[in-house]
C-alpha cells in the first residue's frame, strides 16, 4: 500500500494540476496562439484550415508573397515579354545574355527608367489576388487530397498544386491579357494607359483582309468577335495558359515540397531548419533556414519553368494577337504552327535564358516570404 494511501491522502492529480498540464499541452500543440482563436490539437489541424482566421491569413501571406517576387523581376519580365511575342523592335537582341542587358540598356534610353517597369501596375493589381488564391487554393485542396501522412505522395502533391494553379488563374487571367499588352507596346507605338489598353482590347475585331494575308498552312476558319462577345478578348489564350498551368504549378509546389523534405533530413536538419518556437504547432514540419528555403524555391523555378515553356510562349502571342496584326485571334495549333514556321523547333524555348535568370529567383522570393509570412501570423 503506497504511503498516500496509507496516511488516507488522494494520490489522483488535484484539480488545478489538471488545468495547469491541460494549458501546457494547448499551449504547445495549438494552431493559433493569439486570444482571438481557440487553441486546437494538431488531430483538429484540418478543419483548421476551412476556417475564416486560416483563409485570410493564408490569402494575405500568398498575396504579399507574390507581389514581392514580381517587384524583384519586374525589369526582366518585360523583356522577356518583348523576346517571347516578337516584338519587332526587340527580336534582334533574342538568343542570348548579352542581347538581355542590350535590350534592357535599350529600354532604358528610350522610355528611362520606368520604362523597365511598364506594366507593373497591372502586374500587382493582377498578381495580389492571384499568388493570394493560389497559396489558399493549395493549402485547401492539400487539406483533402492528403489528410493524412499516408496519402502524402508525389502524384498527390503535383495534383494539388495543378488544381490550385488552375484555380487562381480562372479568377485573374484578364489582368493577365492586360499586363502583357501594357509590357508589349514601346513608345514607337503607343503609351496606352491601363483603361486605354482595356478599351483597345475590347473593340478588337478581325480585320476582312486577315485571311487573305495568312500564310497557307495558316488559313484556318477565323474566329470571329461580335459585340456581344468581346469580353471574350480578354480571354485570348485561356485553354493554353491552363494547359500550361497545369505542369507548372504542380511541379512547382512538388518540387518545393520535395526539396523541403530533403533538406530536413536528420543528417541534414541541424544545418538546414531553426528550432521550433513553442507557439509551432508539433506536428508541422521544422521551418527551413533562410538560404535553404530559397534554394528550394529556385529549384522549384527551374524545374516548373522547363515544364511549361513551350505553353508559356504560345500563349504570350495568342495574347498579343492584336497588338501586332490585324486582331485577327489565333488558335492554339495556328499559334504554335506561326511560331514554328518563323523560328523552327527553337521558337518554343526563345527567350528560356532569361526565363530561368527571372524564375529562380521570383520563385525562391515567392515561397521565402509565403513562409515567413505565414509563421508571422502564426498558421
Amino acid at each position: 500500500m503506497s504511503a498516500g494511501r496509507a496516511l488516507g491522502v488522494s494520490t489522483s492529480p488535484q484539480p488545478f494540476e489538471r488545468d495547469e498540464a491541460a494549458r501546457l499541452y494547448e499551449r504547445k500543440t495549438s494552431t493559433y496562439s493569439t486570444s482571438n482563436y481557440k487553441l486546437e490539437s494538431p488531430k483538429s489541424r484540418n478543419h483548421d484550415k476551412q476556417s475564416l482566421g486560416f483563409i485570410w491569413r493564408s490569402g494575405l501571406a500568398g498575396g504579399l508573397a507574390g507581389s514581392a517576387a514580381k517587384t524583384i523581376v519586374a525589369p526582366l519580365d518585360r523583356v522577356k515579354i518583348l523576346f517571347q511575342a516578337s516584338n519587332p523592335q526587340f527580336s534582334k537582341y533574342a538568343g542570348s545574355w548579352l542581347g538581355v542587358v542590350t535590350a534592357i540598356r535599350h529600354i532604358q534610353a528610350t522610355d528611362g527608367f520606368p520604362g523597365l517597369f511598364r506594366g507593373h501596375s497591372a502586374t500587382i493589381i493582377r498578381i495580389f489576388p492571384y499568388a493570394a488564391i493560389k497559396f489558399l487554393a493549395y493549402e485547401q485542396i492539400r487539406s483533402i487530397l492528403i489528410s493524412s501522412p499516408t496519402q502524402e505522395t508525389p502524384l498527390r502533391r503535383l495534383l494539388s498544386g495543378s488544381l490550385a494553379g488552375v484555380t487562381s488563374v480562372f479568377f485573374t487571367y484578364p489582368l493577365e491579357v492586360i499586363r502583357v499588352r501594357l509590357a508589349f507596346e514601346t513608345k514607337k507605338n503607343a503609351g496606352s494607359s491601363f483603361s486605354q489598353i482595356c478599351r483597345i482590347i475590347y473593340n478588337e475585331v478581325p480585320s476582312p483582309q486577315s485571311a487573305r494575308v495568312m500564310p497557307e498552312i495558316l488559313k484556318v476558319p477565323v474566329i470571329t468577335t461580335s459585340r456581344r462577345n468581346r469580353l471574350a478578348n480578354f480571354y485570348r489564350g485561356f485553354s493554353v495558359t491552363v494547359m500550361g498551368m497545369l505542369p507548372y504549378a504542380g511541379m512547382s509546389f512538388l518540387t518545393h515540397d520535395t526539396i523541403g523534405d530533403l533538406l530536413r533530413r536528420p543528417n541534414l536538419a541541424p544545418y538546414t531548419t531553426l528550432s521550433r518556437s513553442e507557439n509551432t504547432l508539433s506536428a508541422k514540419p521544422l521551418p527551413l533556414r533562410s538560404w535553404a528555403e530559397l534554394c528550394a524555391g529556385g529549384i522549384a523555378g527551374v524545374v516548373s519553368q522547363t515544364s511549361a515553356y513551350p505553353f508559356e510562349v504560345i500563349r504570350r502571342r495568342m495574347q498579343v494577337s492584336g497588338a501586332v496584326g490585324d486582331g485577327h485571334h489565333m488558335r492554339i495549333s495556328e499559334t504554335a504552327c506561326l511560331i514554328f514556321r518563323e523560328k523552327g523547333i527553337r521558337g518554343y524555348w526563345v527567350g528560356l535564358t532569361i526565363g530561368y535568370v527571372k524564375m529562380v529567383p521570383m520563385v525562391a522570393v515567392s515561397f521565402y516570404v509565403y513562409e515567413r509570412v505565414k509563421s508571422l501570423l502564426e498558421i
